[in-house]
């Protein structure tokens, strides 16, 4: 095409079973039974799709399990990931309907609990993870930082009480709160899926 082919390296990812009912899904190019990446786009949806390939490496066999992509529900990694997101947004709106101030300088000092400071180490390291996914060819890595994220998250949603707690503690833990929505965000950007408002 005219480009500096130097630039260029191909990733060769390792063979693709597909699995439905836990059984391998049998395709024959002579029989012509086969699944093309399109009709598996239309089957789980592209969010589906691209994750389950992003979140192996490329050197490791994939068992693209359909009915573990078609479940709304926390073994669907991808579901995790944007349900996580979508709670957070839940919980902005609902601080915004009580009063709870949004500051863009927290006091960072209230938080002490170990969620928080979990959730906190766990956000700080996405820069790098990003980093480190592009110079190996391995998105992997951010996929699998994503969900470390969600279930920090998850862990601090259930530890901490934003609603109802003292002005400047919630203040705080809602700020926390809007950090992990936009790490989730911007990584799952970067991976090319949706991050919904609303589930």
């Amino acid at each position: 095409l005219g480009g500096d082919a130097s630039k260029i390296e191909v990733c060769v990812y390792q063979f693709v079973t597909l699995v439905r009912g836990g059984e391998p899904v049998k395709m024959s190019t002579r029989k012509a039974t086969y699944v093309t990446l399109d009709d598996l786009v239309d089957e789980v949806g592209p969010d589906v799709v691209r994750f389950f390939f992003l979140m192996l490496s490329p050197g490791t066999h994939l068992n693209f399990d359909l009915d573990l992509a078609r479940e709304a529900g926390e073994k669907n990694p991808v579901f995790y990931l944007q349900y996580a997101h979508a709670r957070i947004r839940s919980i902005e709106r609902k601080a915004e309907e009580v009063g709870v101030a949004v500051t863009d300088d927290p006091d960072w000092s209230l938080l002490t609990h170990d969620s928080e400071l979990a959730l906190m180490k766990e956000l700080l390291r996405l820069p790098e993870q990003i980093a480190s996914a592009a110079e190996a060819f391995e998105p992997h890595r951010l996929a699998n930082g994503l969900r470390d994220v969600a279930t920090a998250f998850n862990q601090f949603y259930r530890d901490c009480h934003i609603l109802g707690e003292a002005g400047d503690l919630a203040a705080a833990r809602l700020a926390l709160a809007r950090a992990a929505r936009t790490v989730l965000a911007n990584g799952l950007a970067v991976l090319g899926i949706d991050a919904p408002e609303q589930m």
